[in-house]
């Protein structure tokens, strides 16, 4: 097992260094570039909308904690922002509450679709964590299917 923990001013700016730190992360696993790129675009979603909704662009901190069992990586995104009022409403496709910045609201359709796993929890006033899984098949002690034991 393996797991980091960054911390960063929720900056749109920085929304690049938050992808770029986690897909370094992952290298010791051999991803392919799809498994790469799924996993930044998911990150990248995540802290942006931490950065306009949870903190309304105010500022305020970003914490993403990453952890690699074998060939499974949990990733935690956690604002302390103004959190969700419905969870459920927010995760719809095409729902945004920010359609003056032209959100499209796809943000977790996104993280849904390129991850294994999506979980979000959120308090009103307190902050939300998304919580993310992603297996990876190029790992390498993940065996590989088509080659025969002998």
């Amino acid at each position: 097992m393996n797991n980091m923990k960054v911390e960063f001013e929720a900056l749109p700016e920085n929304e690049g260094f938050a992808r770029v730190a986690v897909a370094a992360f992952l290298t010791p696993l051999n991803p392919t570039l799809e498994e790469i790129e799924d996993v930044k675009t998911a990150v990248s979603e995540a802290v942006t909308n931490a950065v306009i909704h949870g903190y309304k662009e105010q500022g305020g901190t970003i914490e993403i904690s990453c952890v690699l069992e074998k060939d499974l990586l949990k990733m935690e995104i956690t604002d302390q922002g103004c959190g969700i009022e419905n969870v459920e409403q927010a995760m719809e496709p095409m729902f945004t509450t920010r359609p003056d910045l032209e959100r499209s609201g796809m943000g977790f359709s996104f993280m849904e679709a390129f991850m294994d796993c999506l979980e979000v929890e959120s308090t009103v006033g307190k902050g939300t964590r998304v919580i993310m899984e992603k297996k990876l098949g190029n790992a390498p002690w993940v065996s590989d299917p088509d080659q025969e034991e002998e």
